[in-house]
């Protein structure tokens, strides 16, 4: 089995409240030294087989990600298939 995740994060160029707010509680948690937090999602994908990258992209971009306001990154979790590897 292999697992390919999806990272989607807002434009830099869009504002982010939900970050915003966390940058905001941070020093109420005694945190003074972060300059900026960006919140996004972390979506993962499970082949059955070998990962097919441009499969997985065209899922994020026609269904997981906004183009207009986010981007997307794709990569092979080689972790899941070491993981599955140990537990067979």
């Amino acid at each position: 089995m292999a697992r390919v995740v999806v990272d989607v994060m807002l434009k830099p160029e869009i504002l982010d409240p939900q970050g915003q707010a966390v940058a905001n509680a941070l020093p109420r948690l005694g945190v003074s030294d972060i300059s900026s937090v960006r919140i996004g999602r972390r979506i993962e994908i499970e082949f059955a087989g070998e990962p097919d990258l441009d499969t997985a992209r065209e899922i994020a971009d026609k269904l997981l990600a906004n183009p207009v306001i986010e981007d997307f990154s794709i990569r092979v979790d080689e972790a899941a298939g070491d993981a599955a590897q140990m537990s067979a």
